[in-house]
């Protein structure tokens, strides 16, 4: 049978892997310069730590685990388990004689488990930062798989709205760094409740965020459309117009909410806080089109409840390659009451595919070796094993080819696999205490005395 990927996942060649890991390094570098310390949890958690966090949509997303116990089942009961099993692929199903574990769809939840249980053993407010993999059982397209990485930081223990502040720091440093023009989207959960409240919809609100966020994808009668479907009236819509007509002024969005939320206590606190985000870092220096008020930015995730955030490449056309926001509620669900948090992530794999369209990975992002030594077998081969080692002590990297073979074979190999310079150490250099290499890039040889040759 010819070998295939599952849909969704990829194989990583090295020069993948090393552009992976160049964004990655960056990454963990800033998230230690704003004070976050590393976490990992465990690839699959309980079923019921992960169901009714994400929402409807996110709960059908959810890669469950078959018990290993339906092996061992009598063929009756197997059969049945198995009809349980294709009924809970289409609604979140929870008995545990069939599945008692998922696949992490995100790291928000896995940290807040975290949180919930080590919560008397953490200083607050408590700062992680987290790359690892997640699954989610959607459609692959571009930038879309079943298999990738997040990159998250996390603030957890306080309510202070500078720590939003601070994360879009984080947000723009990070980005400059990989020469990514990026623009953040900035909303506030409480501002959607209070949009909910003056259209009359406020038992409507899941369904009326859930629709509102897809705007992008769908547009303006695309989310109308939906909202109808979801039995929002016509009347309500109408008064929600002006959410399809903001201007390029977050300020001069945020004076009109004020208006429009005058008695309305949820909105007008929404508004508070955004225009504290906005404000404050305008002070601090970021530019006013790096940050945008989206009134229309709800992502469809249940859990927050105050700022929201969407990172959108700007010269490149991805879909976000970030975001996150405040969930002051998520530990409570887990009994831990009175744990405020905010979180943001980086979307590893599409910033990815936005660095690869735009050309901006630099040419020191691979890991290519530096020198190959030729090998022409005998007394040549153990001078030449002696030199790597020297080389490797110094931090060089360096090889044999394996076998004596003809020189073009051993040219052809090095050319391939991108490696600097080959390195012809033949009885004539070893008698002289030379070194003769080649770079492969300019096409230029030299020999060179042992002692320069080590440095």
């Amino acid at each position: 049978m010819k070998p295939s990927l599952a849909k969704g996942t990829r194989d990583f060649t090295s020069l993948e892997v090393s552009r992976r890991k160049y964004i990655i390094n960056i990454l963990q570098k800033n998230f230690e310069l704003f004070g976050f310390q590393p976490l990992e949890t465990p690839s699959f958690e309980n079923l019921s730590t992960l169901t009714g966090k994400y929402g409807e949509e996110g709960d059908r997303l959810i890669f469950k685990i078959l018990n290993s116990s339906i092996n061992e089942a009598k063929d009756e009961k197997k059969t049945q388990m198995l009809n349980d099993f294709q009924k809970a692929l289409d609604k979140p199903f929870s008995a545990e004689s069939l599945t008692d574990k998922a696949l992490r769809y995100d790291l928000t939840v896995p940290f807040a488990r975290f949180v919930a249980m080590n919560h008397g053993k953490l200083t607050f407010p408590y700062k992680r930062f987290q790359i690892q993999p997640v699954w989610r059982a959607d459609r692959p397209q571009k930038g879309r798989f079943r298999e990738f990485y997040q990159c998250d930081a996390d603030v957890v223990g306080s309510e202070s709205l500078w720590q939003e502040v601070d994360l879009v720091q984080l947000y723009l440093k990070s980005f400059a760094e990989l020469k990514v023009s990026v623009t953040i989207h900035i909303n506030n959960r409480k501002i959607l409740s209070g949009l909910a409240e003056y259209a009359g919809i406020t038992d409507k609100l899941i369904e009326f965020t859930v629709a509102l966020d897809k705007l992008d994808k769908i547009g303006k009668d695309g989310v109308v459309k939906e909202l109808l479907e979801r039995n929002i009236s016509q009347e309500s819509i109408d008064k929600l117009d002006f959410l399809f007509t903001q201007s390029n002024d977050a300020l001069e969005n945020l004076l009109q909410l004020k208006e429009k939320f005058v008695g309305n206590e949820i909105g007008l606190k929404g508004v508070e806080e955004l225009e504290f985000v906005i404000t404050q870092s305008l002070n601090l220096g970021v530019d006013i089109q790096n940050l945008v008020f989206d009134i229309t930015l709800a992502r469809g995730l249940d859990y927050y409840t105050g700022a929201i955030f969407e990172v959108k490449a700007d010269e490149a056309q991805m879909g976000s390659i970030g975001g996150g926001g405040r969930y002051d509620n998520l530990t409570e669900v887990f009994g831990v009451k009175n744990v405020p948090g905010i979180g943001i992530s980086f979307g590893l794999d599409r910033i990815y595919l936005v660095m690869e369209e735009l050309n901006l990975f630099p040419e020191d992002a691979t890991s290519n070796v530096e020198y190959l030594f030729a090998n022409f077998g005998g007394e040549e081969t153990i001078e030449a094993l002696k030199l790597i080692i020297q080389l490797r002590e110094k931090g060089i990297s360096a090889e044999l080819y394996p076998e004596s073979a003809k020189i073009n074979k051993q040219f052809t190999y090095a050319e391939k696999k991108g490696i600097k310079n080959l390195v012809f150490l033949g009885e004539e250099e070893i008698k002289n205490r030379t070194v003769t290499f080649k770079n492969l890039e300019a096409g230029e040889q030299k020999t060179v005395s042992l002692e320069e040759f080590l440095g």
